[in-house]
């Protein structure tokens, strides 16, 4: 770590980074998924030319999002209705030095589309009132979030001389795969001031990812191959109870 901050200190102290308010760079740009993955920490490392806010806005790739929502019917419970959402973020974390209302006005946080309150959530289904749409909106965010793919922190920063600082970016074992965008965000007196993007890729590796490559790549041989490899196993299964 002690490296990592002597880099990035000499990085902020050479003249090509002299003028920019802040600078920051992730200690890997690549999470690879192996067998018996468990989550991963991704630290960032980064460097601002005074006292400020800090946030971080942690974004994963877009995808449709289907809410349904169950009722009882005839005594059995069943989907109802539903709620087709796109250009959905499958991961999404904020992390900032204080809580979001202390650092800038709702309005300039709905401008850069910071917290989980100004995701751009967009339905397909006109025919939904409104309010109908903000209440599935709301069981959206509220299922990500059980599921850790949706969250809010406050803190976690260690700031060095306070100037250099260190934030954990943690990712939990159903973190989807595909390319990520890290946004730094420094802050002084509601406005920001500095900026910066950071790729991030999370991708599958090993045998899991060479499987799906193929599935993806030779769906119709995969699916056979599937089916017959169960049936195979279903009949080897059988057969101890043929001699009982």
């Amino acid at each position: 770590m002690r490296r990592a901050l002597a880099l990035l200190l000499l990085l902020w102290l050479s003249p090509a980074h002299a003028a920019e308010p802040l600078i920051a760079d992730l200690t890997s740009h690549l999470v690879a998924i192996t067998t018996g993955f468990t989550g991963a920490d991704v630290v960032l490392f980064g460097a601002t030319d005074g006292p400020g806010d800090v946030i971080v806005v942690v974004r994963g790739p877009n995808r449709e999002a289907v809410v349904r929502r169950k009722s009882r019917v005839a005594g059995v419970w069943m989907n109802t209705r539903q709620v087709t959402f796109v250009a959905v973020p499958s991961y999404y974390a904020v992390y900032s030095t204080r809580p979001l209302d202390d650092i800038m006005p709702a309005a300039t946080r709905a401008r850069q589309d910071i917290g989980l309150a100004n995701l751009r959530l967009d339905a397909v289904d006109k025919d939904r009132s409104p309010q109908e749409i903000a209440d599935f909106r709301a069981a959206l965010i509220r299922e990500r979030r059980q599921e850790a793919l949706y969250a809010d922190a406050v803190g976690g920063f260690n700031f060095f001389s306070g100037e250099l600082f260190h934030l954990a970016l943690g990712f939990p074992a159903n973190v989807p795969t595909g390319n990520y965008t890290v946004q730094i965000f420094l802050v002084r007196d509601g406005r920001v001031v500095g900026g910066q993007t950071s790729p991030l890729y999370i991708s599958q590796a090993g045998v899991d990812a060479e499987v799906n490559d193929f599935a993806r790549r030779r769906a119709l041989v995969y699916g056979v191959i599937a089916v017959v490899g169960a049936a195979l196993a279903g009949w080897l299964s059988s057969l101890p109870f043929r001699h009982a």
